[in-house]
């Protein structure tokens, strides 16, 4: 399952995925999910609305429970402002969106991978959660809870199930070619530019490939880990 599958990374990520596994793809509306619907399935919900939340993980466990393997939880927004002039309405927005639903989205899938001891969360978090951004102290403050958050579930499950292949992994890109970039000045992208060693911005592409490997058995050793795809930047 990937949440924000219609465009930018998630969309990626589905592309990457898709044909390999059987996707449950989310969107704030059903609507919004234009490719892939066909062999895949498609659960809408808007995660800044609590009782929509709710609904959806009910949804997930029933309609999915019993063959649900993982669950990239992508989906996030920003309002890029100064905290003191942030509206307390943007704040909860991305509280919601970013943190308080991938943590319980991943409260409902560990229970359903505890009864069969298998199965791998991935956080899609950001390199702003350890270098922080001006401008954008809610969402780094969200995303450094992502990296937290999994670090501690991985430790939390070993105490739970014993002998299990459950893991909990968080990766944070760093400056990626979407949407949300391509609103950046060009003032700006010259300053991130010359902090890359890369000399360019990733490729939401690059960025699915690293999750593919993330979910496969070559990377069953890999648990509570962090994993930076920011092109070295400093």
């Amino acid at each position: 399952m990937i949440t924000g599958s219609s465009s930018g990374l998630g969309l990626a990520i589905a592309r990457k995925l898709n044909g390999t596994y059987h996707l449950i793809l989310h969107a704030s509306k059903e609507e919004h999910v234009k490719e892939l619907r066909e062999n895949n399935s498609v659960l809408a919900a808007d995660f800044n609305d609590p009782a929509e939340l709710k609904a959806f993980c009910k949804r997930l466990k029933a309609e999915h429970g019993d063959d649900l393997f993982a669950v990239i939880n992508n989906a996030g927004v920003t309002f890029d402002k100064s905290l003191v002039y942030q509206p307390e309405t943007d704040i909860d927005t991305m509280l919601m969106v970013n943190l308080k639903a991938p943590i319980m989205i991943t409260k409902t899938v560990v229970k359903l991978f505890g009864l069969r001891k298998r199965g791998v969360v991935i956080q899609v978090s950001s390199c702003v959660a350890e270098t922080g951004n001006a401008f954008q102290s809610v969402y780094a403050a969200t995303k450094a809870g992502l990296i937290a958050f999994s670090k501690s579930m991985a430790k939390e499950v070993a105490v739970l199930y014993e002998q299990h292949e459950i893991r909990i992994l968080t990766v944070s890109p760093g400056l990626i070619e979407t949407r949300m970039t391509d609103a950046v000045p060009a003032k700006e992208k010259e300053k991130y530019l010359n902090m890359i060693p890369a000399q360019r911005f990733g490729k939401p592409e690059e960025v699915a490939e690293v999750i593919a490997f993330l979910l496969s058995d070559k990377a069953s050793y890999m648990n509570g880990s962090n994993i930076q795809i920011n092109g070295g930047l400093l």
